[in-house]
């Protein structure tokens, strides 16, 4: 198939500097994106691109919207779809009270692909094409996500959770059974379609030193593949954590001994992190991933984005909403939300940035820059379109919007689903199936 899109584009080169940094992305007023068999064939002013294409070519008419690469989520929980606003006073109290006993009916396949099913629709919802996301410790779980994703043909990153402690007995497995089922999710699942599956012990209160020998094999077997987990979310969880392991020097070093501490590792929060840990994550090229709504919601703390950005050795940073324990599918509502924590830190954290974090940056945190999360020929044509007037509210203030950069900031901070005109998912129009 072959459709030539026409819109306002706009596709980040690196991150920006100010918003004057107009060196740091590609914008066309009047441009035209060219798709063939899943893949952008061709970008730039609609009237070159139109007099290059075939001709009697499908167009769509998208003006006076804004084209950009799909969004990417970069840490969410697919089980916790029903565990969203549910009242606690923090991480370790709502994890035991919700969030444990309901991944618990995950051990049932027509329950997780139920779930699934609902999963996917929200993404493209809220103009998501790629999340990175963990399943229960079933592996049920797995499975229909993953089969999911093939048939939405989506670039998908996900794992089986494996944990063999401190929990509910329905959501144990054990060192051996947490190797072999996510090992077999691995034959079964990765590189089929466009699904990229994860290596995923939950976090360190959850895993016994002997599981976590176990994770580093799978680590040491197949060591292009992410690893995802969580780290110093909340106090109280890292007082925990050096209990259960009194020989590691810190929170970060557990992960570092047992060798997943890497560039393809994605830890989950990272808000309270000392200068050693900060510095071993950034030599080894670890991922920090920032969970704003999820983390003013738990009353976990303020992620220092920007501090960790500019230090002397920074960190690589990611952008997630967290479901459950975040509140919100749109990642418009979790830049929002990052911008009023930079703000209550004394930092400010520009729209172009925020932009710039939910596409290319995420990618680049993936390792996956080269297949999402710009407008680039050759990428995947996963594509979220923006309309800034879509309630009266925003299209309002859109009377007064001036520049491009006023105008993603009022996207950030009113928009939300209704902002997403449509989600294109390897060239084809996925939202509009779902209205």
């Amino acid at each position: 198939m072959t459709t030539l899109l026409r819109g306002r584009l706009l596709s980040f080169k690196r991150a920006p500097q100010s918003l004057d940094d107009t060196d740091s992305y590609s914008y066309e007023s009047d441009g035209g994106l060219l798709i063939e068999n899943g893949l952008i064939a061709a970008v730039g002013p609609y009237a070159e691109v139109k007099a290059k294409a075939p001709a009697h070519i499908a167009e769509v008419d998208h003006r006076p919207h804004l084209i950009l690469p799909g969004f990417i989520d970069m840490h969410l929980h697919f089980p916790q779809m029903q565990v969203i606003a549910s009242y606690a006073a923090n991480l370790l109290e709502w994890l035991n009270t919700y969030t444990f006993p309901e991944e618990c009916r995950f051990v049932e396949s027509a329950h997780a692909e139920r779930i699934a099913t609902h999963f996917y629709d929200e993404l493209i919802r809220h103009g998501t094409t790629t999340a990175v996301a963990y399943c229960s410790v079933h592996k049920a779980s797995a499975d229909a996500f993953f089969a999911e994703a093939l048939r939405r043909d989506m670039r998908m990153v996900g794992g089986k959770v494996m944990m063999d402690r401190n929990a509910p007995q329905g959501l144990l497995d054990t060192p051996e059974m947490g190797y072999d089922e996510t090992r077999q999710v691995i034959v079964d699942w990765h590189g089929k379609g466009r699904n990229h599956v994860a290596i995923t012990p939950r976090f360190a209160i959850t895993s016994t030193p002997e599981q976590m020998e176990a994770t580093a094999a799978l680590a040491r077997e197949f060591p292009d593949l992410h690893i995802q987990t969580h780290l110093s979310e909340n106090h109280d969880e890292i007082k925990f954590t050096g209990e259960l392991y009194p020989d590691a020097i810190d929170y970060t070093d557990i992960y570092a001994r047992y060798g997943l501490l890497g560039p393809k590792s994605l830890f989950g929060h990272a808000i309270h992190l000392s200068e050693r840990e900060a510095d071993a994550m950034s030599e080894a090229g670890a991922i920090a991933v920032h969970c704003p709504t999820s983390n003013l919601f738990l009353g976990s703390g303020l992620f220092p984005l920007k501090a960790l950005a500019r230090r002397e050795k920074p960190i690589r940073i990611g952008v997630a909403t967290d479901i459950g324990g975040g509140s919100s599918y749109s990642m418009l509502r979790t830049m929002d939300e990052a911008y009023k924590i930079q703000q209550l830190l004394g930092e400010r954290l520009n729209p172009l940035e925020s932009y710039y974090y939910m596409t290319l940056g995420n990618a680049e945190a993936l390792s996956l820059a080269d297949k999402i999360g710009t407008l680039e020929p050759g990428t995947d044509a996963d594509l979220t379109i923006l309309n800034a007037t879509a309630t009266p509210a925003m299209a309002l203030k859109m009377e007064v919007v001036k520049t491009l950069s006023e105008e993603l900031f009022l996207l950030q901070t009113m928009g939300d689903d209704r902002a997403i005109v449509e989600t294109y998912v390897a060239g084809k129009p996925a939202k509009s199936v779902l209205n």
